[in-house]
């Protein structure tokens, strides 16, 4: 019988994966991650989210490398190793298309990490989704007069529409019909509560593009990986991952993608993966 892979770097998701629906770190969970650890597993944490908001949620675990903004920025040992923004062109662009459709752009910018959002105005008091985030996201929110004209320093990291989902289902096709391939779009929905989230990013960023680029930094094949997510923007990293699993909170049509499903979220999903393949309990 051949001998049971051998997983040396586990790349975790944060939003519905690492984080329960509380957005808490389950003990559970965190005794698993700091014996795998301490085992000489490499842990990092692959996210849409930017620099603070990844930092304040990973504060648990102690220091801890990060992807940002869905592969458009790579942090290790607390330091910005690489940066691939969005050319303003294409953002400008997304701008314009996203207004036409009545989405409400929201632009990422800061390649030191400085987790900046700068939109034009506020934000409709229907669009929830989007409300609460910029809500959360203070201080590092930007309101501008002319969000075009904002973008005449550094090119942004990328441009994030947020709301219903019925909306974001317009928009998508019209994105891609209009700017693919010159922009890569990733997609987040959350089906129970109808709402979804696009971030228009440079073209051949993703988390599997940046994982892949961390792997033979640190010389560890995919063979060796480890991927857990909940989300369509995980969707690469775990199919070129050496085992890349779902959460049980997943979409369900992602769900049915045919990886390995755990238990949700809230049941400890990330923590029975740790266990059973990585300190095999």
């Amino acid at each position: 019988m051949s001998a049971r892979p051998h997983y040396r770097l586990l790349a975790l998701d944060i939003d519905g994966t690492l984080l329960r629906s509380d957005k808490t770190v389950s003990p559970r969970t965190l005794r698993a991650l700091r014996a795998a650890q301490e085992g000489g597993v490499k842990l990092v944490l692959v996210t849409g989210r930017r620099l603070p908001a990844a930092r304040r949620a990973a504060a648990v675990l102690g220091p801890v490398d990060l992807v940002l903004h869905n592969g458009a920025l790579i942090v290790e040992d607390g330091q910005v190793l690489r940066c691939r923004p969005l050319p303003r062109a294409q953002a400008v662009q997304a701008i314009h298309i996203g207004r036409a459709c009545g989405a409400d752009p929201v632009v990422h910018a800061g390649h030191r990490g400085e987790g900046r959002l700068v939109l034009e105005g506020g934000v409709e008091p229907s669009n929830t989704l989007l409300a609460y985030y910029v809500e959360r996201s203070h201080p590092d929110v930007v309101q501008v007069d002319d969000l075009v004209a904002a973008l005449s320093g550094e090119d942004p990291l990328q441009v994030m529409f947020g709301g219903a989902s019925t909306l974001m289902d317009r928009l998508l096709p019209l994105l891609a019909a209009e700017i693919v391939p010159a922009v890569r779009i990733e997609r987040t929905v959350y089906p129970e509560s109808g709402v979804g989230i696009l971030d228009v990013l440079a073209p051949g960023v993703n988390k599997a593009e940046a994982l892949a680029f961390l792997q033979r930094r640190w010389n560890v094949p995919a063979a060796e990986t480890l991927a857990i997510g909940d989300n369509w923007n995980d969707r690469e990293m775990l199919h070129e991952a050496g085992l890349g699993m779902i959460m049980g909170n997943a979409d369900p049509e992602l769900r049915n993608l045919g990886l390995p499903v755990l238990p949700t979220n809230d049941e400890d999903g990330v923590a029975v993966a740790v266990e059973s393949h990585i300190l095999r309990m």
